[in-house]
């Protein structure tokens, strides 16, 4: 296991506080580069609800029914291929590395997978970038902020710099 601590890794955290990618305040101005992504993946609830709202299917949605650490349920997650994965808080697991890259595999046949993570999915998105091919398109709410799109292909060094950092467990 992977963990971020508040005091050893201040300066990570403070990187991980900035948009890895295009930052889009408003999601309608980014749905026109959204369609056009070949490979989708979204990581966070209020992500994958906007793109269930506007009839997007990411290839792969990793949510924790949590919106800004409240309670959210979505109502309909257009699916059944729901795979299950723990991972506390500033962590990134074995469990969650191995269900991302699970559900890469099986996304490869064109259907839609969502993990349900138990606990905080927040950091999934490095692990994503880490294994995802190059040609995928990752999407992630900026807290307060708006919408990030990040092309894999232009963050693997800056993804594994941050993972570097981290602590092992």
């Amino acid at each position: 296991m992977l963990r971020l601590d508040a005091e050893l890794n201040k300066d990570i955290i403070i990187e991980l506080k900035k948009p890895l990618g295009k930052l889009y305040p408003d999601f309608e101005d980014a749905i026109d580069e959204i369609k056009s992504s070949k490979f989708l993946i979204s990581v966070g609830d209020a992500t994958f609800s906007n793109l269930l709202e506007h009839e997007i299917y990411p290839n792969l949605a990793i949510i924790d029914n949590l919106i800004q650490r409240q309670n959210h349920n979505h109502d309909v997650i257009h699916t059944e291929n729901i795979l299950k994965a723990n991972n506390p808080a500033g962590c990134i697991t074995d469990d969650l590395w191995e269900t991302i890259g699970k559900a890469l595999r099986l996304c490869d046949n064109g259907e839609c997978y969502v993990i349900d993570v138990a606990g905080e999915e927040d950091l999934a998105v490095l692990p994503c970038i880490l294994m995802a091919s190059e040609d995928t398109t990752i999407l992630y709410g900026q807290p307060n902020e708006g919408l990030v799109i990040l092309k894999v292909s232009d963050t693997k060094d800056k993804a594994q710099t941050l993972i570097d950092a981290f602590i092992e467990e």
